[in-house]
């Protein structure tokens, strides 16, 4: 059973390529990537779009480090996006493939550098989304690819931020997308975007998860009817919102599996994230539409572990 409820959002920027990845500064600008376009940029207070940094490929997803650099999640590329009568228009560009990888960038400078491109001697396919925990480390997706005729399966990854150690926590996810920790830092959330399924697993050490037998975890939320599900954040009471697709919107889902859904007119909704005083601001990314989006959340998000 699902409960919806309105959600009035404002449009605060248009005109962009594959949005994704909002991250709330300080300042009160916002950080996004443009998937399509290549870039990290950025909403000023003043409502004026720029570019902060040139990253190539396909940057997917943004998180503040400890040390105030931006730490960039790149699928790859291998698709040419476009905007044709204000809707978003993807064809595989297979030739543009540069390969997955993690990168910093610093955000005064606007310098971006590898970090990771692979692991274990494995390449990166298409990390999607990324989290810091209260210890300095990374949690991170890979999607894994999506070609003509076949799909590739992902996994969970676990890295430090100097790019001195990476391994594989999960492998052989089909589509793990979102992630996001709990309050209490014990479980690690994904979205699964091909299954509409929302997983956890249990945390029992830098990079280790609790072993389910044959499942990769514990299924808390299958999402009913055809949607996909993407990027998330936690909310400071432990629900994980999940941006969708297919029918666009957010689902906040309880850790108990209850989900509030929240409509938006966009078929391709790709993430959110929380900001402001009281950090219930929400800047919700649109793909369909290239635009961002600005709400106010009926409660507050979870305040990440590290901000700028």
């Amino acid at each position: 059973m699902i409960r919806v409820s309105s959600l009035n959002v404002e449009r605060v920027a248009s005109g962009l390529l594959l949005p994704e990845g909002p991250v709330a500064l300080r300042d009160g600008s916002v950080l996004f990537v443009e998937v399509g376009r290549g870039t990290l940029s950025r909403l000023g207070a003043d409502g004026a779009v720029t570019v902060v940094s040139e990253l190539g490929g396909g940057p997917n997803g943004v998180a503040i480090g400890p040390d105030g650099a931006a730490y960039v999640c790149n699928n790859g590329g291998g698709f040419a996006a476009s905007l044709e009568g204000g809707e978003l228009r993807l064809t595989h560009a297979l030739g543009t493939y540069i390969g997955g990888m993690i990168q910093r960038v610093d955000l005064a400078s606007g310098e971006a550098r590898v970090l990771y491109a692979e692991c274990d001697g494995e390449k990166l396919l298409a990390p999607n989304d990324l989290v810091f925990d209260r210890f300095g480390a990374i949690w991170f997706t890979d999607f894994g690819l999506i070609g003509r005729k076949r799909k590739t399966f992902g996994g969970i990854f676990h890295a430090n931020p100097d790019g001195t150690q990476i391994k594989a926590a999960r492998k052989g996810l089909l589509s793990p997308n979102g992630i996001g920790l709990s309050p209490d830092g014990r479980w690690v959330y994904w979205a699964d975007t091909m299954t509409a399924r929302l997983w956890r697993a249990e945390i029992l050490g830098p990079g280790i998860l609790a072993d389910y037998g044959e499942a990769p975890g514990e299924c808390i939320c299958t999402v009913p009817g055809y949607q996909m599900l993407d990027s998330l954040a936690v909310e400071d009471d432990g629900r994980v919102c999940i941006a969708s697709t297919v029918r666009g919107g957010i689902m906040a889902i309880t850790p108990e599996g209850e989900v509030e859904y929240f409509p938006i007119a966009d078929d391709k909704v790709t993430n959110i994230c929380f900001g402001g005083e009281d950090n219930r601001d929400v800047w919700i990314t649109a793909a369909a539409k290239g635009e961002l989006l600005r709400a106010r959340w009926p409660r507050p998000g979870l305040a990440l572990a590290y901000e700028a």
